[in-house]
């Protein structure tokens, strides 16, 4: 999928219609003769959204195919209704199979509906077949939002016991017993207020920082609302797929997101040029949740400007050997925010421990939006020892292991035709998409293991799950669960 200056950009707030967990979109297809007028199209698309009893501002986006992506009249047309143009190969929209297909049109245009296919292509299900007008024709389709507030722990509440956890990437039997007892004798100053000077002294020694750069918070997530809410940001673009807390926090505090949807013909990597110019703030995992892609760090530094504040999340740069690609302490780059979580690796997610590295004018900002004392004097206790010298060397080598349980894990799905793996992973988890894969989770479920489903990231949709890398005993099982999962789909 391209927008009309050929960059994989889908932009989701069109026509002032909230995505995620608040509702659906309206896409229209639309099709068009050799010079077709903006009137026409819009008169056609606006007759029909009538007769259906649509209102116009409640499209978020025009569809149609590549060779009529240049047309100025539907380009006008995706220009007056304040929405997205996307375009997509004809060989795409042929493959989907459309209610009213044309043998003329599948012969001029290499699909059998352009209208239909294209309003299509994003998933959805169709609300007003084609209708036509003298030089164009419009197709109305719904689809779903995704769900921005579904995340891995969904997957296992209430599962009962014996259910394998692989939908959350926490790393297994964690947090270790050292890292427990420090806890444990932080407990005895719960009658004192935090004081997170010395915590932050230690994140800022760990990366090579002075203190300034350093801001403590309760996990990752505190850090993206403070984002959305005190930097001011005007034109915030998200590169999906990725966690999506970034986006549901922006959306919260008022902004109008857009994205940069990332392909999985690309292999989910991303080419710094398909982000906006006009973005003045840049959201960017890496590795990227769920994908498990790891970006060169060039490409992300590139993203860097002037008047631009560029997130990158590097949750899980910790399960990466060696932190390659990692920005953390990098201090050249204008406007770079680095987030770190201390939850995956140390199994701290019930303690809510991260930080942020910035400029330290952005930390102030962040810091006067906290509330007083946002860190326990647990999770301070924590986050001091988790970036100590020896919990550093124990960190990388776990994520060697990982590294090794995860080429385990490969080698067993590349056994499978039916299961694909997209994207090189680098992380402590693997996106596979498999046919009917809605089916195969109920089953895997069934079977004693608790999967991430992958339809709640834009970008991706039913066909999509995520697998946290264990270790090989438990990946030997999984292996087997998924072979009869599989078997038992294909009945």
């Amino acid at each position: 999928m391209h927008s009309v200056d050929d960059r994989p950009v889908t932009v989701t707030t069109e026509g002032g219609l909230p995505v995620g967990e608040y509702g659906t979109r309206l896409v229209v297809g639309v099709g068009g003769r050799a010079g077709v007028s903006v009137a026409e199209v819009c008169a056609l698309v606006e007759e029909t959204l009538q007769g259906a009893g649509l209102a116009p501002d409640s499209v978020t986006a025009l569809a149609t195919v590549e060779a009529k992506a240049g047309e100025a009249g539907i380009m006008a047309a995706a220009k007056r209704f304040g929405v997205p143009l996307l375009s997509y190969p004809a060989a795409e929209l042929a493959a989907i199979t459309v209610p009213h297909p044309s043998e003329g049109v599948h012969e001029a245009a290499g699909t059998a509906s352009v209208a239909e296919a294209a309003a299509l292509a994003g998933g959805g299900e169709l609300l007003v077949p084609k209708r036509r007008s003298l030089a164009a024709t419009c197709a109305v389709a719904t689809v779903a939002a995704h769900d921005l507030r579904h995340h891995g722990d969904a997957e296992v509440v209430d599962a009962g016991a014996g259910l394998v956890d692989l939908a959350v990437n926490v790393r297994a039997d964690t947090p270790p017993a050292w890292l427990r007892q420090r806890i444990a004798d932080s407990l005895a100053d719960l009658a004192a207020y935090p004081d997170g000077r010395a915590a932050r002294a230690a994140v800022a020694a760990r990366h090579g920082l002075p203190v300034g750069r350093v801001l403590l918070t309760a996990g990752a997530a505190e850090a993206f609302v403070l984002i959305a809410r005190a930097l001011g940001a005007v034109h915030p673009v998200v590169v999906h797929p990725q966690f999506t807390e970034p986006e549901a926090a922006l959306r919260d505090a008022g902004h109008r997101v857009d994205r940069v949807v990332l392909r999985a013909e690309d292999g989910f990597r991303l080419d710094p040029a398909a982000v906006p110019e006009e973005a003045d703030l840049v959201v960017v995992g890496n590795p990227t949740n769920p994908t498990s892609v790891l970006h060169p760090a060039a490409d992300l530094a590139a993203l860097a400007r002037p008047g631009r504040i560029l997130v990158v999340d590097e949750a899980f740069m910790d399960a990466v050997p060696g932190e390659r690609e990692a920005l953390a302490g990098r201090t050249d780059l204008p406007g770079l925010v680095v987030l770190r979580s201390l939850t995956k690796t140390w199994g701290l997610a019930g303690l809510r421990i991260g930080y942020v590295l910035a400029e330290p004018a952005v930390i102030a900002k962040l810091a006067a939006a906290q509330p007083l004392w946002p860190v326990s004097t647990p999770a301070l206790v924590a986050a001091e020892a988790c970036v100590a010298p020896a919990a550093l060397a124990e960190a990388e080598l776990a994520a060697r292991r990982i590294a090794l349980d995860r080429e385990h894990l490969l080698a067993g799905l590349a056994e499978f035709e039916e299961v694909r793996v997209a994207g090189t992973a680098q992380g402590p988890f693997v996106l596979i998409q498999v046919a009917a894969a809605a089916e195969v989770r109920t089953r895997l479920r069934a079977l004693g293991f608790a999967v991430r489903r992958g339809d709640t990231f834009p970008g991706l949709d039913p066909t999509w799950l995520r697998l946290a890398v264990r270790d090989r005993g438990t990946t030997g099982r999984l292996l087997q669960a998924l072979d009869h999962a599989l078997a038992l789909t294909a009945r």
